[in-house]
């Protein structure tokens, strides 16, 4: 107990002159310290926002800017490479020799690039390439371009809330059902259609809810005006070539994962499947995958917070997340960098912990309960 209330007031003494250090230095050089400048106007404007927000607004909306950026493009890449990683894995341990070596090829090469390049080759050499917006590629109303994908956008109309209504049901219902499900399954062993019967709820419900409401949407139809295009909506290059960047490297990572967990499996439980006569299909799907997820989730989850932590590599292409308009541009306009970054790294830590506590929460639920 002596060493260790020793080693805790020396670590308190040594935050302590950092931030006496820090204050003394930032006093001496005629900084001010606070968080008042968040009110401030910022003056500059933001290409892609999913709020409100101009160059009258201040400092803090450039902060919740960047913030919903940075969990826009963690959210699409976490969601699309799990499943391209998921399907590589699988595909690597096909008896299929082509599929298999096209895989181990993939795997093998986008792994052992780095990630950085990987972002420059999709923007510089495949997006940057596209034809100016007068010479769009047009396809089923939407144009692309160099300056993006210009799309319709949806609007919704008064009673769209009820569509919105049967959706949440239609999820709440689903997974009631999976429940009911698995506890039939338990008793009686008879596996229940639950994959498409959720699809006819989170899907189906809300369609039919908008046929009988009168279609309650139209859509915005974007139409080039001077140089660029007005109304629908806009993915712009950035976005999309640090998505793939990051779904396709950390896929290959997330393959080698799942190809792992899938090879711990003992082979005695896929010869007791095909004793029964249950096809591949069905073994992998109710057999293998379940008992390889027990080994796929602690690194899957690693892989997680890399891609989250590797999207603050959007500033080499001017993606606005956190790092390029917060951590950038509000750094260098104001000079506030003790509570800039203090602010960006509180952000990752809080989106990183908030990670592994879901996925710890889901490895338990997962993990084998012996007697």
């Amino acid at each position: 107990m002596l060493f260790q209330v020793l080693l805790i007031g020396a670590i308190l003494l040594f935050a302590g002159f950092l931030i006496s250090n820090t204050l003394n230095n930032l006093e001496q050089r005629g900084i001010t310290t606070g968080f008042g400048f968040l009110s401030q106007k910022a003056g500059f404007g933001i290409p892609l926002t999913l709020i409100e927000y101009n160059e009258a607004s201040t400092y803090g909306a450039t902060f919740w800017v960047g913030l919903l950026n940075t969990l826009l493009v963690s959210v699409l890449g976490i969601i699309a490479a799990t499943i391209l990683g998921f399907i590589m894995g699988v595909a690597r341990l096909s008896d299929n020799w082509l599929i298999a070596k096209l895989s181990s090829v993939y795997i093998e090469v986008f792994r052992n690039i780095p990630l950085l390049l990987q972002i420059f080759f999709w923007y510089f050499a495949v997006l940057r390439t596209l034809p100016s917006p007068r010479q769009s590629i047009e396809f089923m109303g939407s144009f692309l371009n160099i300056r993006g994908l210009s799309m319709p956008a949806p609007v919704a109309e008064s009673g769209f809330s009820l569509v919105v209504g049967a959706f949440v049901v239609g999820i709440v219902l689903t997974f009631v059902m999976t429940r009911w499900a698995h506890k039939r399954q338990d008793e009686t062993g008879q596996i229940f259609p639950t994959f498409w019967a959720g699809i006819g709820l989170i899907v189906g419900l809300p369609l039919v809810v908008f046929l009988f409401a009168g279609m309650p949407m139209h859509l915005d139809y974007p139409v080039l005006k001077g140089f660029n295009f007005r109304g629908g909506m806009t993915l712009i290059p950035e976005l999309v070539a640090l998505w793939l960047a990051l779904t396709i490297y950390t896929a290959a990572f997330i393959a080698e994962t799942v190809r792992a967990g899938i090879l711990a499996v003992p082979k005695g439980q896929l010869e007791a499947a095909f004793a029964l006569g249950l096809p591949k299909v069905r073994t992998l799907r109710l057999i293998v995958i379940p008992q390889a997820m027990r080994v796929i989730i602690p690194p899957l989850t690693s892989q997680y917070l890399n891609l989250a932590k590797n999207s603050s590599l959007a500033a080499a292409v001017a993606y606005p997340d956190l790092v390029a308009v917060f951590a950038g541009t509000t750094l260098n306009q104001t000079g506030q960098a003790v509570e800039i970054m203090s602010m960006t790294m509180a952000v990752y830590l809080t989106m990183s912990i908030l990670t592994s506590l879901f996925m710890n929460w889901y490895n338990k639920r997962m993990s084998l309960i012996e007697r």
